[in-house]
């Protein structure tokens, strides 16, 4: 189950009011490292492969979205998500060109019928020196994204990325492209936010570590520990200093062709319920409000 242009999720790009302060956070406590910098931004790998899991750029007051970043299967990709994105109701907000930004290679970024911004990168670097460590982000899982008309998004994942469905429960459709479970998820809304991006952790014993470090400096687990349904993978949530929320995760569920998508009904938890285990508490407040305050920038 994969799609015909789309390799993976690469990055997230965030505005930001402070970057000494996201640098400080992203740095020294999510365990993140700057591979480079520019006059307003900085940008922070994992232990993998990708040149940078996520770009912070000094922005206004508020935490905004500035592009999800997606690795092409090759170059011919660039050209054909260009042209179904138009087909799909789509813009193209920036044409085929050179990337100017640090890890470089070939960009196309298309604009959703929604304002939501989805860059698309062929030829980018890569690092040699990928290795996994406990208790640091090896890459991103996954980015969830609210939709107050989840159909019509859906439609234009699948229309223009070639994504499939891979599951889709009461609150929530998830989109695969490649041999993870879902890189995209569409929260089912009544509004277009960052619902939260998720980061690879190499193991469950890291998530914990993760969640008990977040904790010792400040930041408490919003939700978890737990193991989601689909995808199945484990999970600690948080609030970052801006108001994004973001999830340290391992175990994500491979699939292929064979893999069959489930409905609502499919996946149901007991009441008291919201996890596989049985053991987290439901997010909390505060969780819930950050998923609905982080929005793509404007046309």
């Amino acid at each position: 189950m994969s799609s015909p242009w789309i390799a993976g999720l690469r990055s997230v790009a965030l505005n930001v009011p402070d970057l000494a302060r996201a640098e400080d956070f992203y740095t020294r406590v999510w365990n993140l490292d700057v591979v480079a910098r520019t006059a307003g931004a900085i940008y922070l790998r994992g232990t993998g492969a990708d040149h940078h899991l996520l770009s912070l750029h000094l922005g206004a007051e508020a935490c905004e979205i500035r592009h999800v970043t997606l690795r092409a299967r090759d170059r011919s990709a660039l050209q054909a998500v260009a042209e179904a994105s138009l087909r799909a109701g789509g813009s193209i907000h920036t044409p085929l060109a050179s990337n100017s930004e640090p890890g470089q290679g070939e960009v196309v970024t298309v604009r959703d019928p929604h304002g939501r911004l989805l860059q698309v990168v062929h030829g980018d670097e890569t690092h040699r020196d990928a290795y996994a460590a406990r208790d640091r982000p090896l890459r991103l899982a996954h980015v969830v994204l609210n939709s107050h008309d989840v159909a019509a998004t859906q439609d234009f994942f699948e229309q223009a990325l070639g994504f499939r469905l891979a599951d889709r429960t009461r609150i929530m459709a998830f989109l695969n492209c490649n041999a993870d479970h879902h890189s995209v998820a569409l929260g089912d809304t009544d509004n277009d936010a960052l619902n939260h991006i998720a980061f690879v952790m190499p193991d469950l014993e890291s998530v914990m570590r993760g969640g008990g470090r977040m904790r010792d400096a400040g930041h408490e687990i919003e939700w978890g520990p737990g193991r989601h349904g689909p995808g199945d993978n484990a999970f600690n949530y948080f609030i970052g200093p801006f108001g994004e929320v973001i999830e340290y995760t391992a175990d994500v569920q491979q699939i292929d062709d064979s893999y069959k998508a489930g409905g609502p009904d499919d996946w149901k938890w007991p009441a008291g319920r919201v996890d596989q285990w049985g053991i987290s508490q439901p997010p909390s407040s505060r969780l819930k409000d950050a998923q609905r305050q982080v929005f793509f920038i404007p046309s």
